[in-house]
């Protein structure tokens, strides 16, 4: 089952969304645009996980969803081993994709390598859910994280007229996560 279980790159990126995200439901033509992956590549490895009953689907409508199985043996544990594999930026990035962001990043201390007790995150257009789930990552990590959110509107106002604040974030050493500035 192991074997077939990480089997491919696909795969783990398919299980570090759904299982970083264990209480939303996501359809084919989505995931493939989080993960920026081919739809039938992510339908194949749906099913396989499906059948190895790690996610689960259900119709509305005409659309098929997938969500985590909450209920599988396995669940826990191949969250653990998601979340230690791809550390706190892995961690971030698959729940930023989820909360629908267009562009983040880590910037301040963490992003200059000194791993202190606090996260500063800087994320651009993202759904409010991403409170939530960043408070279940800062419990999972045991680090604090500063997360400025802004739209997509002002981020690029703010830019235009040379915001002297954003000018210092954005002038600093960072780790992006998704999307470009």
């Amino acid at each position: 089952m192991l074997k077939s279980l990480f089997s491919s790159s696909i795969r783990a990126d398919v299980l570090s969304l759904l299982l970083n995200s264990p209480d939303e439901q996501f359809y084919i033509r989505e995931i493939a645009k989080l993960l920026r992956k081919n739809p039938s590549g992510i339908k194949r490895e749906l099913d396989n996980l499906e059948k190895m009953e790690i996610v689960t689907s259900e119709r509305i409508v005409n659309l098929k969803y997938f969500q985590a199985n909450t209920e599988s043996p396995l669940f826990s544990e191949l969250k653990n081993l998601i979340t230690k594999s791809l550390g706190l930026p892995g961690a971030l990035k698959a729940v930023i994709r989820a909360a629908g962001a267009k562009a983040a990043f880590i910037y301040g201390q963490y992003a200059e390598g000194d791993n202190g007790r606090a996260v500063d995150l800087f994320v651009i257009g993202a759904s409010s859910s991403l409170t939530r789930e960043l408070k279940d990552l800062e419990k999972r990590f045991e680090q604090k994280i500063n997360c400025t959110m802004i739209e997509e509107d002002e981020y690029k106002q703010k830019k235009k007229k040379g915001d002297s604040n954003l000018k210092r974030i954005l002038s600093g050493k960072r780790i992006t996560l998704i999307g470009r500035l």
